[in-house]
């Protein structure tokens, strides 16, 4: 939707029509073509006056009116005494900063392109020459001209996806060589030593960022606690192609985006608010808002306010500026950790598939829609969720037998909040090298690794995802999500760890000791062994789905979540398939199958301490725990310590029963 011509041209004291605002474009190509384009539409309303551009390459001959002059840059335009009232300036990144504070010195309102600058400093520099001039700058983040977006924050205000969790950004976007060839600055991080930040997250889907930012509310650099960056490329380039950053605000939401321009197809990019009662999903290039709740879905096209006019209709009568120069400064810190970060790590060609020859050619990162949308519905880095491109996770602490690393500690703490921050191993691979774990998988981001971890303590969900509360018959999301941290090292591989509830209250002390040690055969042995004690003055319930109601979903206390797995085969000394074993009591059972095309063996020794029941899924998705609570609640009084210890052998190839019972010491 536009504004109308009145709004944009204004009237004079008197009533008399005022003469249309004196306009420049700097920079005719690349964006500036569209922008060519709109000032045609709005001079030929009577909403503006084009009286000059600059670009060292001119317009083709006959593409301007006449009477529109022409300049090699923009310090000779201003030179030539054209007193433009409005600039534009679409030029290469590097340039904005020092443009927009020529336009602004000379007493110009300015339009300026994405991104605002190249480093926090020119971003605060353009702050200062624009308060001082009292001018106003106008950021071209077209897509915040949207109508949608306040369609939007009515629905999310009015609770129609319930409680916003997170909100992710999502691009899929296809760029061959002749992209990055197109100019010197394209994909370069610095140009003799001048910052670009040419990058997928601060230029093609910069947008992506920005609206994210901007439906989540966060608007200024002070308003973001941190900003974590994970950057690959998998073009010969400087900048990143392919990246995840999230960022964690001073309050509300955490926003993450992941966005690469090396997928198979290029689709259009979107934003999504994950909700607690449904999402909705903002397609920001073609202004399409979904929102999908338990009772369907709704699609709705929205009309869209050009921003010049927006800028214009400011300059007239005081309408706010839609893409404001500071509300830019939440973009402009993302910019920067971009721009400080470490250099994004090139992706291995074996992870890449080349379409196409020559200028034409653009690579194909395998997996890559998988990769992000795992990223954004589990708010996690590449690196967090393993992509076998990637860095690898940061560990707290590693398991080694002979010399190799089997199994790594991950802390947790940087898991989403609704998923219960924990610590736990993963990878936990064989002596062979297969990979036997999974965390954050799609279709339950809270499951990770191997580790501990309880549904219902006291009422808090300690598990992540969805709570089932005795009397719910149903899983629901609450604001009940507790996390596990750790308090230092109380001895070499023991962990001294504290459940927090939501409110940060003290609810239970946990001791964790993991180990490994070489098994017959070429397998290897992990040992946990934990306590849990009430951490206050009153009594500890620990309880399960299966404790509050809901038949044979017992599942909580030691818990392992196997990788997707082909050719699978359970058993127990007494049977044999998942529905056999699900629920049963037995000293072991054993988890076989092909990983990755890969078999390998995981063979789970019950505790000691009690009879609990083995939890199984294979079909749905793989994974087994030993249920501390599987029909009925523990209760620990005051002081009162529940210990277990399972150990779990890991081997490659498939395990005979002999083998079994050699490892576990059964007969």
């Amino acid at each position: 939707m536009s504004t109308s011509e009145h709004e944009v041209s204004g009237q004079d004291p008197a009533g008399a029509a005022a003469a249309p605002p004196r306009v420049a474009l700097v920079g005719v190509h690349g964006f500036g073509a569209h922008h060519l384009v709109n000032l045609d539409r709005l001079e030929a309303a009577g909403a503006l006056t084009l009286v000059a551009v600059a670009d060292p390459n001119p317009p083709a001959q006959g593409r301007l009116a006449q009477g529109v002059r022409v300049f090699h840059d923009l310090a000779e335009l201003l030179d030539a005494g054209t007193a433009p009232d409005v600039i534009i300036i679409a030029t290469p990144i590097q340039t904005h900063a020092a443009l927009g504070l020529l336009a602004l010195a000379a007493g110009a309102d300015v339009y300026l392109e994405k991104p605002t600058a190249a480093s926090m400093e020119q971003f605060q520099q353009l702050r200062a020459a624009a308060a001082h001039a009292g001018k106003s700058v106008q950021i071209g983040f077209q897509s915040l001209g949207s109508l949608a977006l306040p369609a939007l924050a009515r629905a999310i205000g009015s609770g129609a996806v319930g409680s916003v969790q997170s909100i992710s950004a999502t691009g899929t976007w296809v760029r061959d060589k002749a992209y990055y060839q197109r100019s010197r600055w394209a994909g370069k991080r610095t140009i003799n030593g001048v910052d670009v930040v040419d990058g997928v997250t601060t230029n093609p889907l910069a947008h992506a960022v920005a609206t994210a930012l901007h439906i989540a509310g966060i608007r200024s650099a002070d308003a973001i606690e941190t900003v974590e960056t994970d950057l690959y490329r998998a073009h010969d380039i400087e900048g990143d192609d392919t990246s995840t950053v999230r960022i964690t605000p001073t309050e509300g939401p955490r926003v993450v985006s992941a966005l690469t321009v090396c997928a198979q197809v290029e689709s259009d990019p979107f934003v999504t608010i994950h909700g607690t009662r449904g999402q909705a999903k903002f397609h920001y290039t073609q202004d399409i808002l979904e929102i999908t709740t338990a009772g369907g879905t709704t699609r709705e096209t929205f009309a869209r306010t050009d921003l010049l006019e927006n800028l214009l209709a400011h300059r007239s009568n005081g309408t706010p500026l839609l893409s404001s120069l500071e509300n830019s400064g939440a973009f402009m810190r993302v910019l920067e950790a971009v721009r400080t970060a470490e250099d994004p790590l090139p992706i291995a060609a074996e992870h890449l598939q080349w379409i196409g020859e020559g200028p034409c050619a653009h690579p194909v990162i395998r997996d890559i829609g998988l990769w992000i949308e795992r990223a954004t519905a589990a708010g996690a880095t590449f690196s967090e969720l393993g992509a076998p491109w990637a860095r690898p996770n940061p560990a707290i602490g590693h398991l080694t037998v002979n010399g190799a690393q089997v199994a790594h500690e991950i802390s947790g703490e940087k898991v989403a909040a609704q998923f219960s921050p924990r610590p736990y191993l993963h990878p936990v691979a064989t002596l062979g090298g297969v990979a036997v774990t999974e965390a954050l998988p799609l279709d339950h981001p809270w499951h990770l690794g191997t580790g501990v971890a309880l549904q219902d303590v006291n009422g808090v969900n300690f598990w992540g995802g969805q709570t089932y509360a005795r009397g719910d018959e149903a899983y629901a999301w609450r604001a009940d999500h507790g996390r596990i941290a750790s308090n230092g090292d109380a001895a070499p591989g023991t962990r001294e760890l504290t459940w927090f509830g939501p409110d940060g209250t003290r609810i239970l002390h946990e001791r964790r000791w993991w180990s490994a040690a070489a098994a017959d055969g070429g397998a290897w042995t992990l040992t946990l062994r934990f306590t849990l004690t009430p951490a206050g003055s009153v009594p500890a319930s620990l309880g399960s789905p299966g404790s509050n109601g809901h038949a044979g979903s017992g599942y909580g206390g030691f818990f392992w979540r196997l990788p997707a797995v082909s050719n699978t085969h359970i058993r127990t000394s007494q049977a044999s398939g998942e529905a056999a074993v699900h629920g049963s009591r037995s000293p072991w059972l054993a988890f076989s199958g092909d990983f990755s095309g890969k078999p390998a063996t995981l063979v789970f020794t019950a505790p000691a301490e009690a009879a609990d029941p083995w939890f199984v899924r294979a079909g749905d998705y793989p994974a087994v725990g030993s249920a501390l609570a599987w029909d009925a609640a523990v209760v620990l009084a005051p002081g009162e310590t529940l210990s277990r210890t399972i150990t779990i052998t890991i081997a490659d190839g498939p395990a005979s029963d002999e083998q079994i019972k050699n490892w576990t010491g059964t007969r």
